[in-house]
């Protein structure tokens, strides 16, 4: 029996001391929330393909097939430039419409920082994953609304999407 040797390559991060790894799913709920992840798809697409400042990599990741749950693995160079890209473009449009109504999927991010930390959210995600199979869940108020005030970063948070106050 013939063997292979493993090829193992480590990596050296220290280039990215502020590395965030972000995991987003989203899950179908309802039938209509085919059409909704069918209509986000080509609308992330081009989002990555605009090269947003600070994004490293972006992965997309089948969950699983059923119910439909798919995600993206992301990159990011710091807290800052995922916090921004968030606030702009084609993100803010889709949270804002998804804050109003989550046409029959559910949404949830966990995110991993390289010096330590992770916050994570779920909405509308009716069987628990990640930490949410685990972890206490509390209300997305106050102190838990944002990832900034989740995390306990220093510094104003810029403004929402959606103010706490209009949920």
């Amino acid at each position: 029996m013939e063997t292979t040797r493993v090829k193992r390559q480590p990596v050296d991060l220290s280039s990215y001391p502020d590395l965030i790894v972000i995991y987003l799913g989203m899950r179908v709920n309802r039938p209509s929330g085919l059409r909704r992840l069918l209509t986000l798809g080509p609308q992330i697409q081009q989002s990555v393909a605009a090269k947003p400042e600070g994004l490293l990599l972006h992965e997309f990741m089948l969950f699983s097939l059923f119910p439909l749950h798919v995600g993206m693995r992301q990159y990011w160079r710091d807290f800052a430039s995922m916090e921004a890209w968030t606030r702009a473009g084609f993100h803010r449009g889709w949270w804002k419409d998804f804050l109003r109504d989550s046409g029959g999927t559910g949404f949830w991010h966990e995110t991993y920082f390289l010096r330590g930390g992770m916050e994570a959210i779920y909405d509308d995600i009716p069987v628990p994953t990640g930490f949410l199979s685990f972890a206490p869940s509390q209300e997305a108020k106050g102190s838990m609304f944002s990832s900034r005030q989740r995390l306990g970063l220093q510094g104003q948070p810029p403004a929402p999407v959606i103010a706490e106050s209009d949920l």
